[in-house]
């Protein structure tokens, strides 16, 4: 057992409920074995969407995909493994992706474009999609919108302690809150590194501003910061937006 960190917090912090998101976890045995592994998020079905991936030339299978996902603004599940990065895997690791996400939208009855991906773990190992296909259903079974512990555990990896955060603000006339978990340990650098992070919020946001904005604080926050200087093929931050807090949309940044 790995000693925890004397930067961990004494508990994980309380994150509360969040309008239009559910969580569940699984052990599907992608690597680990007698743990938890995969996360299955549902997200209302006009949930937008932003991301900052690793800038290295050797991306994961499950990188292109958000980056291509991307485009289309807008999200309805996410799904993370541990213990498989997908990462220098050809051809085979991006069928695999391929059909993870079509699983999951058949699950969630929505285009695999509103489906993101992201892997955390061992590089150059095929991984077992069917594995985390056939979790799904209990997965679905199992959604509660107060899962945020066990989801901050399952991505664990090296860490030695689950990360999580939250915050509210006052804005457009509404309250609006936002949760985040992540994992990360070692090979911690700009331009992201080895750090899975997935933030949410029931703000109404435009996908184009929340972009926006997710580029001004990752510049001055994950691209700020190092622990010893390695880029990693899986780095992915990934900011979704429900809606569901009432505000007025926001549709620029002025």
């Amino acid at each position: 057992m790995s000693r925890i960190s004397p930067l961990a917090r004494e508990s994980f912090p309380h994150l509360p409920v969040l309008a239009g998101v559910r969580l569940a976890v699984a052990e599907a045995a992608v690597h680990y074995r007698g743990r938890t592994d995969l996360i299955l998020v549902e997200l209302s079905p006009q949930t937008t969407v932003a991301g900052i991936f690793t800038r290295s030339l050797t991306a994961s299978a499950p990188v292109d995909w958000c980056r291509k996902a991307l485009t289309g603004g807008l999200a309805q599940g996410l799904i993370v493994n541990s213990g498989n990065a997908n990462a220098f895997t050809g051809k085979q690791g991006v069928a695999s992706v391929n059909r993870t996400v079509e699983a999951a939208a058949d699950l969630l009855s929505c285009r695999p474009s509103k489906i993101f991906v992201a892997s955390t773990g061992v590089i150059g190992e095929v991984m077992d999609d069917h594995k985390i296909t056939d979790a799904l259903p209990a997965l679905q079974a199992g959604l509660s919108a107060d899962n945020w512990l066990v989801a901050a555990n399952a991505i664990m990896t090296t860490d030695t302690y689950a990360k999580g955060a939250t915050a509210s603000a006052d804005l457009g006339g509404s309250r609006v809150t936002l949760n985040g978990i992540a994992k990360g340990s070692g090979m911690i650098a700009p331009d992201m590194a080895t750090l899975l992070s997935f933030i949410f919020t029931d703000a109404a946001i435009a996908a184009p501003v929340l972009q926006d904005l997710l580029n001004e604080g990752g510049a001055r926050s994950f691209n700020c910061i190092t622990v010893d200087s390695d880029t990693s093929t899986s780095d992915t931050l990934l900011l979704f937006a429900t809606g569901q807090a009432g505000n007025d949309p926001f549709t620029s940044t002025d």
